[in-house]
């Protein structure tokens, strides 16, 4: 089962040296159970760099206040660096507008803020909703919500047995009652990258809005929202080398102006009474209370240090460790593996024929390997493969051909076991 490496990628960009890379991440000096880390689980949650770890130490020792309305130094200051993360964020994604960028919990609050503030002022009865087979659980459950509270109907676009995204019977379920596209860029279970620009070009010739989740894309490749031209895009920090509790939603200014707020309370008012409240301009209309200054401080180290390394020469070693892991762990004539499509990011899904994917993962952490075992949060994807769940080894930038040997190796020793 043959992955394509982006070839065009891998000419463009240059290699970097990962071992120099790896000394900027602490976690990998220690062993687990007396052997060297193998942590191939970075599509749940990537390890930090020191430098993101930094920035999260000097923000708390050395400027830390509560943000955009104290008159003192130490509030300024930290006001400054909250302000400086939003136009990193900005440049990273390429948005029109600082105040595109709403800094929330993670993309499952940015579907949610989505679902709810657009869904709720702008979709009722009959509207529908088109979402993909290979969604995230985030990204079916709030419309599901929706559906309940509103009556919204739901849509999904399919998927061939490769994984690949069928652009042309996507286009089939476009009508008049759709009113919003909402799909992954990325999947987190089968990797497969879907072609969201042409998704976008389509659903908005029958004035379609489209939302992007970006969860499993934006650690893997250069992302221009105004080239996909996308009305919301949504990411998780701690996917991105950055810390938990810190996400980002893209949407167009205009969008996010006709929206009513999503929480209300400090820093989304302009002025309250108890006749009346006039809310604040986005983004801070959806930045309700105390925001989770450090993680966006944090964040913005995070893109800092991704953008040093550069995402195409990041995304280059990830395919060439993809291709090598499809051909190692395709040598076993008891694995099966799922997801082949033609683009697809670092991720490779598998089973292995009479073990369970957590008798598997719990053999293959007891020589130090980290891998996910289990559905996912994408749950309908597995349902459409008629399996319960999968191993899902996920390459990051620190990644090695020996992560992969040592992956290899494990799925050896698993297979010895079970006879």
């Amino acid at each position: 089962m043959a992955v394509e490496v982006r070839e065009q990628v891998v000419e463009a960009a240059p290699a970097y040296d990962v071992a120099r890379v790896r000394d900027d991440f602490a976690i990998f000096e220690q062993k687990i159970h007396g052997n060297p880390l193998v942590f191939l689980d970075s599509a749940a949650s990537a390890q930090k760099p020191r430098q993101v770890i930094e920035a999260l130490r000097h923000c708390y020792e050395e400027e830390y206040a509560n943000i955009h309305r104290g008159v003192y130094y130490l509030s300024e200051r930290a006001t400054e660096a909250f302000e400086a993360a939003r136009v990193k964020v900005q440049r990273f994604l390429n948005a029109g507008e600082a105040r595109e960028i709403v800094f929330v919990r993670g993309g499952t609050e940015g579907i949610n803020l989505v679902a709810s503030s657009y869904g709720r002022a702008h979709l009722g009865p009959g509207d529908e909703i088109i979402l993909s087979h290979m969604e995230h659980h985030s990204n079916i459950v709030p419309w599901q919500i929706l559906r309940a509270e509103k009556g919204v109907v739901l849509r999904v676009a399919p998927i061939d047995d490769d994984g690949n995204f069928l652009l042309d019977e996507f286009e089939k379920l476009l009508n008049p009652r759709t009113r919003l596209v909402a799909i992954t860029h990325a999947s987190n279970a089968l990797g497969t990258i879907v072609p969201v620009k042409e998704v976008v070009k389509r659903a908005h010739a029958y004035g379609v809005k489209v939302l992007v989740d970006g969860c499993q894309a934006v650690v893997h490749m250069p992302v221009d929202v105004q080239d996909i031209d996308c009305d919301f895009y949504v990411f998780s920090g701690h996917k991105l080398y950055g810390p938990t509790g810190i996400g980002v939603l893209y949407g167009k200014a205009q969008l996010l102006e006709s929206m009513p707020p999503y929480q209300g309370g400090g820093e989304m008012i302009r002025s309250v009474t108890f006749a009346a409240t006039e809310y604040n301009v986005i983004p801070h209309k959806f930045e309700a209370g105390t925001p989770h200054i450090a993680g966006a401080i944090g964040l913005g180290a995070a893109i800092d240090y991704v953008s040093e390394l550069g995402l195409d020469r990041i995304g280059a070693h990830e395919q060439s460790l993809l291709a090598y892991a499809t051909e190692r762990i395709g040598e076993f004539n008891s694995v099966r593996m799922y997801g082949s499509a033609k683009h697809k990011a670092s991720i490779l899904s598998f089973t292995i024929e009479g073990v369970h994917p957590h008798d598997a993962g719990t053999i293959l952490d007891r020589q130090g390997i980290a891998v996910r075992a289990g559905h996912h949060c994408a749950q309908p994807v597995m349902e459409r493969f008629g399996i319960a769940a999968t191993v899902r080894a996920s390459f990051g930038l620190y990644n090695t051909v020996e992560d992969v040997d040592a992956l290899a190796a494990g799925v050896a020793t698993t297979l010895d076991i079970f006879g």
